[in-house]
């Protein structure tokens, strides 16, 4: 239950998100609840990897670099979907950042309704 409604909050923060930023454009909430779930798959699957290959550069730009991880992800995830436009590469950094910041809102929401046993 917590999973579903954790996957509906973040595909409405990004259907918020193409209405806040004008390079960002979601077309309906069905492309926004698949993006939401390519977005998930994508920072699991492969931001693990990428942080471990660029590690020398995070750590000399003092973390910043996953910045541009991000950034690159949401972006991937933008080119895999066809109704989920990013236009370009600042637009996916600005996107990727207003995206994680709602979503830390929505995990501690969520740890509020649910806590943990």
């Amino acid at each position: 239950m917590k999973l579903l409604i954790k996957w509906l909050l973040y595909a409405t923060a990004l259907m918020a998100l193409s209405e806040l930023h004008p390079g960002i454009k979601v077309a309906h909430f069905a492309v926004a609840m698949s993006a939401a779930l390519v977005i998930g798959l994508l920072h699991m699957l492969l931001r693990p990897l990428l942080v471990l290959l660029t590690l020398p550069v995070t750590v000399l730009s003092l973390g910043l670099f996953v910045f541009i991880i991000n950034a690159l992800l949401f972006w991937m995830a933008a080119a895999m979907l066809t109704d989920f436009r990013v236009d370009s590469f600042g637009d996916a950094l600005v996107g990727s950042l207003i995206y994680s910041a709602l979503g830390m809102l929505i995990d501690s929401a969520l740890k509020q309704l649910f806590p943990p046993q």
